[in-house]
C-alpha cells in the first residue's frame, strides 16, 4: 500500500487526504499545531490516515504532499524527504507571505525554492491552480469529454509523471509545462489559476502568461 505523507493540513491538504484515501491511499497528515489537533480530521478519513509531525509524515510517506504557507517553507524537514519526490502545492501570497523579491522580480519561483531548500528530493508542482473544495468535486473518469486538466512541472520526468499518474487517479487530465522554471505559469493572478479548463484550454492559457505581475 502507498502511504503519502502530508505535511500541511489546511484546505489543500486535508482535501488532497480525503481522495486519496478513497482511492486506497494511507496517508499521514501532519500540522504545525501537532498530531492533537487533527483527531477530528482523522476520525472523519477513517482507518486509512493517521495524524503525526511533519518529519513523521515526511518519513513514513513514499512520497510527500507539501501544502504549507510560502512563508513557512524553510520548516519543512530535509532529511526525511531526502530521495523521495515532493509535490508542492504553493503560490505567493505576499499579503500573507511577505515580499519575496526574487519572486517579485520573476528571478525564482514558489517551487524553485522549495527545490533549493530540498536539494536531495525530487519536487513537482501540483494542485496549486485549483479551488481546495474541486479537489473532490470536479474528477471524471479518464476519456470524458471536456474533462478538467491540471498543471505540474518538475526537474526530474518521473516527479511530473508521479503528479500525472495522481491527477488521472484524482480524475483530471496533466498538462506538463516543462521545468520549474516554468512553474509560474500556472500560478497566482495568471490566465490558468483556480479556473475550470480542459487540457487544450489549459495550455492556450498557459501560454498567454506573463512573467511578472
Amino acid at each position: 500500500m502507498t502511504t503519502i505523507g502530508i505535511i500541511g493540513a489546511g484546505h489543500i491538504g486535508s482535501q488532497v487526504a480525503r481522495k486519496a484515501v478513497e482511492l486506497g491511499y494511507d496517508v499521514v497528515i501532519s500540522n504545525s499545531r501537532g498530531p492533537e489537533t487533527l483527531a477530528e480530521l482523522v476520525a472523519e478519513l477513517g482507518a486509512h490516515a493517521r495524524a503525526a509531525t511533519p518529519a513523521e509524515a515526511a518519513a513514513e510517506g513514499d512520497f510527500a504532499v507539501v501544502t504549507v504557507p510560502l512563508r513557512s517553507y524553510h520548516d519543512i524537514p530535509v532529511k526525511p524527504l531526502e530521495g523521495k519526490i515532493v509535490i508542492d502545492t504553493n503560490n505567493y501570497y505576499w499579503e500573507r507571505d511577505g515580499r519575496i523579491p526574487e519572486l517579485d522580480t520573476g528571478e525564482a519561483t514558489t517551487s524553485g525554492l522549495l527545490q533549493k531548500h530540498l536539494p536531495t528530493s525530487k519536487v513537482a508542482k501540483g494542485f496549486n491552480h485549483i479551488m481546495a473544495k474541486e479537489i473532490t468535486a470536479d474528477g471524471t473518469p479518464a476519456g470524458t469529454e471536456n474533462r478538467r486538466a491540471l498543471a505540474t512541472a518538475s526537474d526530474y520526468p518521473e516527479a511530473a509523471e508521479l503528479v500525472a499518474k495522481l491527477y488521472d487517479e484524482f480524475g483530471f487530465d496533466t498538462v506538463n509545462i516543462g521545468m520549474l522554471d516554468e512553474s509560474w505559469r500556472a500560478e497566482r493572478d495568471r490566465p490558468a489559476y483556480v479556473i475550470r479548463q480542459n487540457a487544450a484550454e489549459l495550455k492556450d492559457n498557459l501560454a498567454k502568461a506573463t512573467r511578472t505581475i
